[in-house]
């Protein structure tokens, strides 16, 4: 590839020393000499080109640039020296231009694959080693200097470390990792010198798999690439009628080799593959790498994207609901165990465990003797206890739960939560109710995707159909599919990708069949899920879901932007052909126009490394922002009274229940769903002009409804409500209502303060 633009570069130079020497012998008087002077640049030019269509025609293609090829060759043949140096300085300069262009795009890319470590500094006997990364096994202790690349991918053993994820994640703000937390290669230690344990070799670890990522990204070439390349060849036979009838009409040979210069199809050539490699240098700084152009092509065709639920459009299981606990046993030990277990896990379930149980202050033991039973917890020994926390299959193995544990169980079916138990020495003590809850930017990820061109967007899980329902409904989506196992996820992806060019995104191991079925496979990458990473064609780097919608639509942009420099290219070529044809425009001339064109096209082409601007748009106030949150702030306490008027309905006698459900019927309408209403008659229609189409804002409409619906239904239980009327099936229905409006109310609020954050970002920048 080196030695390519090097040829390139010095047949630019030759051509341009024949023009110029030329023209300086033809001033001089001496028009022999500067003809041959025309020839002899324009040779090299002519046997570079017939080497370059000769190799294409070996490896079975028919070189575009036939038409240069004919074109400076008839000019030759004619007579038409000046004309004929012209064309090589004109394509010669194309191919340069193209250079340029292409390694502009490519730089971003070219940075990651540059900045890749090489070096890790090893400790070892006491002292510190400098030595390659491959020569790092796992287990080995390195230490990272201030300002350094992080070499390998690994856990912090200092206290904590202030890590730059930005060439990885495109986020700007530095993130403090702590004790036990991982760390990426290809990351920045930007604070001070920290030490961490590597957990995989040089070739295992995060930016080997980016590098190769990056170097497929660059040498794959997209299939919309090869389509130019058939349109291109479609011109050659037309070109060539029109230059012959030009000829013809005329008599006059001149006006055809006037025609063919006019037409040489730089347009087709450059303005793909720039316009390719510069959405993927787009797409790889924020985050996202795709794996090559067919991928590229495949997104700006997407029509259906279909979702999984947990880990995807939810945050995984990442809000601790409730501590459950044996009757002698307090909710505090059962966090402090189960905190102490799962710090020897990075699972993100454990790590919320641990995080809660240090948010509330609770001393934390060091476990030992860890054994990991995968897919269902781990064990160890704490203060020489046997302590085991998981499934509540692994910690009761076949027996049959206490009276707690089954209410503990129905509460987290009820919530659609993950129950996660904790044994000492064979006893179970308590359990930890997990709430898995949207992603705050989840709702403006799909509006986006609708924006970007997307027609259907489908959710896929394996929850119950319920669960399911309440999400699908909260975000606008056109289908959801629940109660689906691997095998039927790749079934229903297989019926999609049949229909119409689909998109998988997933997170998990169980998700990479599916990946693997779609047209195009998404992997959210960012918390090191290997098995759908390496099944999938497109890697999010970033632990965001708008990175999605992200890159349909720079995908989509790029291809409309090749597109239309395609158009526009031959539209002028088309022109500046007619005028040939017709006289108007002589050999000179036609270069000169044509090499115009081909500027313009790179030019437009370059513009998919933009993201594109919006106009008209007026910056959020901060002022207004705070009002927002604090209309949250003061549903909080509500809220929260709702939480616990559900929990006491658990045991609560028929009196006390009417009184209970009573009261959150009062909450609801009241404050609930007048909040609601507010927001829709009040909030949005001034917050619509801050945002792009309405960003986000169509999907909140719907969980308004939603949460309304849910008020009414409530209401017509609570009218009239009798303590002889309060069976169990009707108070469990009202906890269900209760438990489902207090759960959408915070996802609401939390997506809503997503797109605040969103309109100020988007100001900011």
């Amino acid at each position: 590839m080196l030695t390519e633009r090097y040829l390139r570069r010095a047949l630019i130079v030759v051509a341009l020393a024949g023009l110029v020497l030329g023209v300086v012998a033809w001033i001089r008087g001496h028009g022999e000499l500067s003809g041959w002077i025309w020839a002899a640049g324009t040779a090299p030019v002519i046997a570079g080109l017939l080497v370059s269509m000769i190799r294409d025609f070996l490896a079975g293609r028919i070189g575009v640039d036939a038409i240069a090829f004919v074109s400076m060759s008839a000019a030759l043949a004619l007579g038409e020296n000046l004309a004929a140096i012209v064309v090589a300085v004109m394509y010669a300069g194309g191919n340069v231009l193209e250079d340029v262009a292409v390694a502009r795009a490519e730089r971003d890319l070219k940075s990651l694959v540059d900045r890749a470590p090489r070096i890790a500094h090893r400790r070892q006997a006491g002292s510190i080693a400098e030595v390659p990364i491959e020569q790092i096994a796992v287990g080995d202790t390195i230490l990272v200097r201030g300002g350094e690349v992080i070499p390998i991918d690994g856990i912090v053993l200092s206290l904590s470390g202030m890590i730059d994820e930005a060439v990885l994640t495109g986020e700007p703000i530095p993130v403090m990792r702590r004790q036990g937390e991982p760390v990426r290669s290809g990351t920045v230690n930007a604070g001070d010198t920290f030490e961490m344990r590597a957990t995989a070799t040089a070739g295992e670890s995060a930016y080997a798999g980016i590098v190769k990522l990056v170097n497929a990204a660059q040498t794959a070439k997209a299939p919309f690439i090869r389509l130019a390349d058939r349109y291109a060849l479609l011109l050659f036979p037309i070109t060539l009628l029109v230059a012959g009838g030009a000829w013809l009409i005329s008599d006059d040979p001149i006006r055809g080799l006037a025609v063919l210069v006019a037409a040489t199809p730089c347009p087709l050539i450059l303005a793909a593959p720039v316009a390719f490699i510069a959405g993927v240098a787009q797409a790889a700084g924020h985050g996202i790498l795709i794996k090559g152009g067919t991928p590229f092509e495949a997104l700006a065709r997407t029509h259906t994207v279909i979702f999984d639920k947990t880990g995807t459009l939810t945050v995984g299981g990442a809000r601790l609901v409730a501590v459950e606990s044996a009757p002698d046993v307090s909710p505090e030990e059962v966090l402090r165990l189960a905190g102490s277990i799962e710090q020897a896990s990075h699972h993100v379930v454990a790590e919320t465990i641990v995080e809660h149980a240090r948010d509330k202050g609770l001393a934390l033991a060091i476990p030992t003797q860890i054994r990991e039973t995968m897919g269902s917890g781990l064990e160890g020994r704490i203060d020489d206890r046997l302590v085991c926390v998981g499934s509540h299959q692994l910690v009761y193995a076949g027996r049959k739960p206490e009276d707690w544990a089954v209410r503990a169980l129905r509460r987290a079916a009820w919530r659609s939560a993950l129950s996660v138990f904790v044994s000492v020495d064979g006893r179970a003590i308590g359990a930890l109710l997990l709430g898995d809850e949207l992603r705050r930017e989840t709702p403006r990820a799909i509006q986006s995707l609708r924006s970007a061109g997307v027609s259907r967007i489908i959710m896929l899980t394996g929850d119950r159909a319920d669960a399911a329902e309440t999400i699908g409904a909260a975000l606008d989506l056109d289908a959801v599919l629940a109660d689906r196992v691997p095998s039927d996820k790749v079934d229903a992806v297989t019926v999609e990708q049949r229909l119409h060019p689909t998109v998988m995104v997933g997170d998990g191991i169980n998700d990479a069949p599916a990946l693997a079925a779609a047209g195009v496979g998404i992997a959210m990458g960012a918390r090191g899920a290997s098995a759908s990473s390496e099944a999938a064609d497109v890697v999010i780097l970033v632990d965001r879901l708008d990175r999605v919608s992200d890159a349909v639509a720079i995908a989509k942009r790029a291809r409309r932007i090749a597109v239309q420099s395609i158009i526009a290219g031959l539209s002028m070529s088309g022109i500046a052909m007619a005028f040939a044809a017709v006289g108007w425009l002589p050999p000179v001339a036609g270069a000169l126009a044509q090499e115009a064109i081909d500027v313009a096209v790179i030019l437009n082409a370059l513009r998919a490394l933009t993201p594109g601007h919006r106009l008209g748009r007026p910056a959020m106030p901060a002022a207004t922002v705070m009002a927002l949150r604090q209309d949250h702030e003061r549903l909080e306490p509500n809220l929260n009274r709702l939480r616990e008027i559900a929990d006491a309905l658990d045991d609560a006698d028929a009196g006390g229940a009417v009184k209970l459900i009573s009261e959150a019927n009062c909450i609801i309408e009241r404050e609930i769903v007048r909040h609601e209403k507010d927001d829709e008659t009040k909030v949005y229609p001034g917050l619509a002009r801050y945002l792009p189409d309405g960003h986000g804002l169509g999907a909140m409409g719907r969980a308004h409804r939603e949460i309304m619906h849910l008020g009414r239904l409530l209401s017509h239980i609570a009218d009239g409500l009798t303590p002889n009327d309060a069976d169990r099936y009707l108070i469990r229905d009202a906890q269900r209502v209760i438990e489902s409006v207090e759960a959408l109310v915070r996802i609401h609020n939390a997506q809503e303060e997503d797109i605040y954050e969103h309109a100020q970002r988007r100001a900011s920048a």
